[in-house]
């Protein structure tokens, strides 16, 4: 394995000086939080983990690859409700930030484990894949621009037992998309007992304001099951970290007296009706079989903002390619309604507006609908839903006599359906929907899979036996677009005359677009571990996967681990594996507005194999196939746990949305017959996605655990620390110097967290520290063209403090408060000047900050919460 020459150093410079200095945080991998009475009777007990083998579950010390181990009541110890944030706050090497005016990416945003995108992160829910959002990140924030992952923020924390997190490639015993690792979600059991918590809070700005609802109660299911059920509703206000925009204020200065002050909402979308149920339920069907059943529906609103329209410049609704006043003649005839030069701060007072478009019935413009220009607002709901059912049991007689077996199918389905309000069609002129609402459409991931586990212990005369296991698998995914209302997609009778055609912000989705795809597969994989010696496990694992779309891939794995004394032992795995391109990725349409160079063009995104993509160079993608090594070791004396695991992953091929490629003349000649109207996208970009560019990931983990009686109470210190760097090699045509900058520096190197727990007879309480790294700051809607970027700079590194204590009133009730950067901690803010001497990033975006900050933009968050457990 080969490390950058200063990586190691700098990591165990890091990891030295914020255990010396005890500042920097992290309740990972042990649960540092969990409830008073579970603390008392379990702080010793080993946390063991399903996932990572075929064998019988381990603890996570006798694991030859690093698990954390996360338990639902460490989850709940945050002011963010959402598992994202939760996530965060809990593994260091786990990233997610917020998405501000980023289209559906606001609603599901996307996560990075180990620096790797969102769909390189393999998640399960009791060990069975969990099927994927629909949503694709068009605005992934360079990391993840166009990935597809599954939406976590729908698994509520109530409903946990644990979270598993595999920090290793594991393509080869779970099969795509587990390059960066593998998160298991695990639902509570119990056939009893259960929880009721009401949690209101607000940012220290005063808005945000959320209200989360939630419970668990444990059932019994006959005499020998149980059925487990969880909820959660929850509603949050939008925020505004908005600074009122530069020429909106040079509008209002100017007369028009229409123009909103601010003219945009930059923040966090509204949440309405966000309701999720999961059901866990198990029956033991006598002489050693049982049934499984688990599942979710959730459904929720949100509602985001996009980008101010200017009334003096937005081209192709008020204004034309020269920067004149854009007039539409309804009856068609374009002659007797020219466009007019735009001659001062404020169209609505010359003289030639007056005469020829207000008080013609004929002539139109857009300043007669929206005299202050307009800010369109998204809405997306989002619905998800799932259902895995199986059995499990030991055969009894036969050639598999005592070998154990799990049959299980499963179904998941992710729906969004895309709104937009207070905005046009500007092709259709003065004809637009009476409240100016378009549905744009809906997406639809639907998956579908049967699994067959088989494992088997042998005895081959070694100090233990031999476990071997073997299984297959069959999916199907597909993809579905569903066309909008006529008035978002609809050429209208301007589009002619120089009007965009299609609801503004975010086109819908016409009948050419509508339709399914699908891809199956099939894979069987071999898995084998055992204990050479006393001291040394080895295991080895072999996957064949193939796929109806582009053929087959065969990947491994080894691991081993070796005790050199009770306390100390050393790990070590090396695996190759893989990520098929998503169905959605290879078929998607989409058109939304970019901000390029501070302007608004329309972008739109194709197949890679469309004629306007293949125009462009654009062909079939083939999967992403990796390489990883680590090496570990990991420590265990008493109450201390330590664990060090360095690491090396190797992407080729990765999959990404294309930079933005700008559509000229000679491509619409070229697209002539072979696409509708391609005139139409003269002036405009595509995008596509293409196996496009290699990553080369080095990363050190360092976690740290130590139990205590301290103050009079029992006390529990965590320490996780992620050191994770990147390099962009064979960048091809369609990255940028800028995206490769994204993808190196765009995630904090450096990432710690440290926790200090302390539970007494009646109260509790922990203080989280947060350390995050110097990034490359920049905005999601920065030029990705050229080599210059004016609205970037190297964001800070920074620390930020969380807090909560809580009063057990009775055995039953606990009241909390607590907050999220409790000192109020300033994310980086966007520049007020440009390079070149102009306005800056501030002015162009109407925003404070960068969104790609490595945590919230938004501030100090507080919040008080009443839980009742029976």
């Amino acid at each position: 394995m080969k490390l950058k020459n200063n990586m190691l150093q700098q990591a165990v410079k890091f990891a030295l000086a914020t255990t010396t200095a005890g500042l920097f945080v992290s309740g990972s991998v042990v649960a540092a939080d969990e409830s008073t009475e579970e603390t008392k009777v379990n702080k010793n007990v080993e946390k063991i983990a399903v996932v990572g083998t075929r064998s019988a579950p381990r603890s996570i010390g006798d694991s030859p690859v690093p698990i954390d181990i996360v338990s639902g009541d460490e989850l709940s110890k945050n002011g963010s409700t959402d598992m994202l944030d939760m996530l965060q706050a809990s593994v260091p090497s786990f990233n997610v930030r917020q998405q501000p005016i980023s289209d559906a990416a606001s609603f599901i945003r996307p996560v990075n484990l180990r620096g790797l995108s969102s769909d390189s992160t393999l998640i399960l829910l009791n060990g069975k894949r969990r099927h994927r959002a629909s949503v694709i990140a068009f605005q992934g924030g360079g990391v993840n621009d166009g990935a597809q992952g599954p939406d976590i923020s729908v698994i509520p924390s109530v409903a946990m037992k644990q979270v598993e997190v595999l920090r290793d490639g594991a393509a080869a015993q779970y099969g795509s998309d587990a390059i960066a690792g593998v998160m298991n979600f695990v639902l509570k059991d119990a056939s009893e007992g259960g929880s009721f918590s009401v949690r209101q809070g607000e940012y220290y700005e005063g808005d945000g304001d959320q209200t989360v609802i939630d419970g668990n109660v444990g059932l019994p299911f006959t005499d020998e099951g149980f059925a487990n059920l969880s909820f959660q509703y929850k509603t949050a206000d939008a925020t505004s970290r908005t600074l009122q925009r530069p020429d909106a204020a040079a509008l209002i200065t100017a007369g028009n007296t229409s123009v909103n002050d601010p003219a945009q909402t930059w923040g966090n979308p509204e949440i309405d009706d966000d309701l999720t149920l999961f059901a866990n339920v198990g029956l033991d069907l006598g002489d050693g079989k049982s049934f499984y059943m688990f599942g979710n529906y959730s459904d929720r609103t949100a509602t985001g903002g996009y980008y101010y329209r200017n009334p003096q410049n937005r081209g192709g609704v008020y204004t034309d390619a020269d920067g004149n006043l854009l007039v539409g003649a309804m009856d068609g005839n374009s002659d007797a309604c020219p466009n007019i030069p735009i001659t001062s701060g404020n169209v609505l007072t010359q003289q030639d507006y007056i005469d020829n478009v207000a008080n013609n019935d004929n002539c139109w413009a857009f300043n007669e609908l929206f005299p202050g220009g307009y800010t369109p607002l998204f809405t997306g709901e989002i619905n998800d839903t799932s259902l895995t059912m199986g059995t499990k049991g030991e055969f009894k007689d036969g050639f598999l006599d005592g070998a154990y077996y799990d049959f299980s199918g499963s179904v998941g389905r992710n729906k969004s359906t895309y709104t937009l309000v207070n905005t046009v069609n500007p092709s259709l002129g003065a004809n637009q929907p009476a409240d100016n609402s378009f549905e744009a459409g809906s997406y639809i991931q639907l998956e579908k899979a049967f699994n067959l586990d088989i494992s088997k212990a042998y005895d081959v005369g070694l100090d233990e036996m031999v476990n071997v296991a073997f299984g297959a698998e069959w999916r199907q995914e597909s993809f579905e677009i569903i066309s909008g209302e006529q008035v978002s997609w609809q050429q209208g009778p301007l589009a002619e005359q120089g009007f965009s055609v299609g609801s503004h912000g975010f086109a819908g989705f016409s009948p050419e677009s509508q339709g399914i795809s699908k891809r199956q597969s099939i894979a069987a994989y071999l898995d084998v571990e055992t204990y050479l010696t006393e001291d040394f496990l080895v295991g080895a694992a072999l996957r064949y996967e193939d796929f109806s779309t582009f053929g087959d891939t065969l990947n491994y794995k080894v691991t081993a681990q070796y005790s050199i004394t009770d306390e100390f032992s050393l790990r070590a795995s090396h695996s190759t594996g893989f990520r098929a391109p998503t169905v959605g990725q290879a078929n998607v349409v989409n058109t939304q507005t970019s901000l390029v160079n501070g302007e608004l063009i329309q972008s739109a995104t194709y197949p890679p194999t469309h004629p306007v993509s293949a125009q462009k160079g654009g062909v079939e993608l083939t999967p992403e196939e990796s390489k990883s090594f680590a090496i570990g070791g990991v420590y265990q004396s008493g109450d201390f746990f330590l664990t060090v695991d360095l690491y090396d992953i190797k992407v080729e091929d990765r999959i990404a949305q294309t930079d933005k490629l700008f559509i000229d003349q000679n491509d619409v000649n070229a697209l002539q017959g072979q696409y509708p109207n391609p005139e139409l996208l003269l002036g405009g970009s595509i995008t596509f996605f293409a196996n496009d560019f290699d990553t080369h990931t080095q990363g050190a983990d360092v976690v740290a655990n130590y139990t205590m009686e301290l103050f009079g109470g029992d006390t529990k210190l965590s320490l996780a620390y992620n050191y994770n760097s990147t390099e962009v090699d064979n960048a091809g045509l369609y990255t940028s110097d800028f995206k490769v900058k994204r993808l190196e520096q765009g995630i904090p190197e450096h990432r710690a967290t440290f926790t200090f727990a302390q539970d007494w007879e009646t109260f509790s309480m922990f203080v989280r520290t947060n350390y995050f790294g110097e990034y490359f700051a920049t905005h999601a809607d920065e030029p990705d063209i050229g080599d210059t970027y004016g609205w970037s700079k190297t964001g800070s590194s920074a620390v930020t403090f969380d807090a909560e204590l809580s009063y057990y009133a009775t055995d039953a009730i606990t009241l909390s408060i607590g907050a999220n950067n409790i000192f109020d901690t300033e994310a980086e803010k966007l520049q007020e000047v440009s390079s070149d001497g102009s306005y800056g990033s501030r002015a162009i975006v109407g925003g404070k900050y960068y969104e790609s900050g490595p945590f919230d933009y938004n501030g100090g968050f507080y919040y008080v919460k009443a839980s009742y457990k029976f």
